[in-house]
């Protein structure tokens, strides 16, 4: 027999707009290898958004050295969690955040969803504000809401193609940055000369040094609420390992290296912005250049504005799906991806502010609203229920899982108010951070509190009655409950 939700064309075909969204995918389409993670999750971060990142440590005064070490620490902590959600996709064939109901319910998992969703909308105001940028610089026409709605247009369609035509791109995007970053990065550490005080830990910036560090680790950990989306298409046979460590270098190689980049040229052109000071080092080392490579980075702003809408569309029709269940259709993606790009478009439109500071503060805020999650899903993902879901009873409202994961929704909460006396924002500072001389702690006291506090409330969940329904759903309905098969 075949899931409710599964009379849908084949989505797996690599030619065909894809049909499937929060919908599990079924063995028979389940194609690919781990290696093609890297490609997708290197060129999401390859890009100048990234970059700009990079600068926010130099912008308080850090040293190039201090904002290398906070940049490196902080993509390498941030970076394995979403490793380890990844690893998630191929055994169980669902997006990240339907896999969630398990924690917090049919219907509580619409509020994490709303926190993404809310987040992936952000991202893409920023990355729309500086593709735009890139457009006026060398056109030199400034005519922002034209560019904006370009820009949504060509990521908008590529979403609405879906997840394979998403992956193809970005291994063809991985080419042409290698071709132009690439080089522009070996020339510039030879020829754009950096002042020696740079490379010191002298007078070494605490608060500078947190910052860079929190936004770092806030970035990598910035696709974990979405990345087994990008991975739920492989074979349930793909070993989590090379799942997780094809994405793992993906993102940390990727990050760093734009993160990095992004501090030498904030060390070496104090004054100016990212896309300034990525044309004033190029064009330092061959004149004219940097027209050229600001238009090689235009296409990789795109995709990665693409891979957030269809993420955010995966999020927004969970939201629904959990308020009244519906059949996701290809139209219902359609209209989601849609509707995400729209927001974004007019979110980018309204936008005022520097960007660094707008920037800074809004990864700040993403980290302390995603770790308790990612907590929380992780734990019950590789210590609770150990990679054991009754995958229909994820799709059933009232089901097993319940409708309100009372567990997960108060792990979290627990990992929220455990972070506010070590919060450091731009508008406050907790107690705890202040008496620290505002080092910002958030992010381990969250990931702790979150972690025990599920620990403990999941002691009583009764694994034998998910057992008993992951049984039936194996005798009525076959594979689809394979993920519960193969226990001890």
């Amino acid at each position: 027999m075949t899931h409710p939700r599964d009379t849908l064309p084949s989505a797996a075909l690599p030619n065909a707009i894809e049909s499937r969204s929060i919908d599990w995918v079924p063995i028979s389409e389940r194609r690919g290898k781990p290696w093609t993670l890297f490609p997708l999750w290197f060129m999401s971060n390859a890009n100048v958004t990234t970059l700009a990142t990079g600068m926010l440590g130099a912008a308080l005064g850090a040293s190039f050295l201090t904002s290398l070490a906070a940049i490196v620490l902080g993509v390498a902590v941030g970076t394995i969690f979403t490793a380890f959600h990844s690893a998630q996709g191929p055994q169980l064939g669902l997006p990240q955040m339907i896999q969630s109901r398990a924690q917090f319910g049919f219907r509580g998992v619409a509020l994490i969803c709303a926190v993404v969703v809310f987040s992936l909308v952000g991202f893409n105001m920023f990355n729309q504000m500086l593709a735009g940028e890139i457009l006026t610089m060398t056109t030199g026409v400034e005519a922002n809401g034209l560019w904006y709605f370009v820009i949504s247009a060509l990521a908008l369609v590529l979403a609405i193609f879906g997840y394979h035509w998403i992956h193809k791109t970005q291994k063809w995007l991985t080419l042409l940055f290698l071709l132009t970053f690439g080089i522009f990065t070996v020339a510039a550490i030879v020829a754009v000369p950096l002042d020696p005080t740079q490379l010191s830990f002298d007078g070494f910036n605490w608060p500078a040094f947190l910052v860079q560090f929190g936004a770092a680790a806030a970035y990598a950990l910035g696709w974990a609420p979405y990345v087994s989306d990008y991975s739920r298409y492989l074979p349930p046979e793909t070993r989590p390992g090379k799942a997780l460590f094809h994405t793992y270098g993906g993102v940390f190689v990727g990050a760093v290296w734009l993160m990095v980049l992004g501090a030498f040229i904030a060390a070496v052109f104090t004054a100016a912005g990212p896309l300034d000071g990525v044309r004033d080092a190029a064009d330092m080392i061959l004149p004219g250049s940097g027209f050229w490579l600001l238009l090689a980075a235009l296409p990789g702003l795109i995709s990665v504005i693409t891979v957030n809408i269809y993420a955010a569309a995966m999020e927004l029709i969970t939201i629904a799906d959990s308020i009244r269940p519906i059949r996701p259709t290809r139209t219902v993606r359609i209209v989601a991806c849609t509707l995400i790009a729209m927001a974004a478009f007019f979110g980018a439109l309204v936008s005022t502010g520097d960007f660094l500071a707008n920037f800074g503060s809004f990864l700040v805020i993403l980290l302390y609203v995603l770790v308790p999650w990612t907590s929380v899903n992780l734990v019950d993902y590789y210590f609770v229920r150990r990679g054991q879901y009754a995958i229909r009873q994820i799709f059933k409202p009232g089901g097993i899982y319940g409708n309100w994961g009372w567990r997960g929704m108060t792990a979290y909460a627990i990992g929220i108010v455990a972070m506010i006396p070590f919060a450091v924002t731009a508008w406050y500072t907790g107690p705890i951070a202040e008496s620290l001389g505002g080092a910002d702690l958030a992010l381990f006291v969250g990931l702790a509190a979150s972690a025990v506090a599920y620990v403990i409330l999941a002691r009583g969940i009764d694994h034998d009655r998910e057992r008993r329904a992951a049984d039936e759903d194996m005798a009525l309905h076959g594979e689809e409950a394979v993920m519960f098969a193969p226990r001890a």
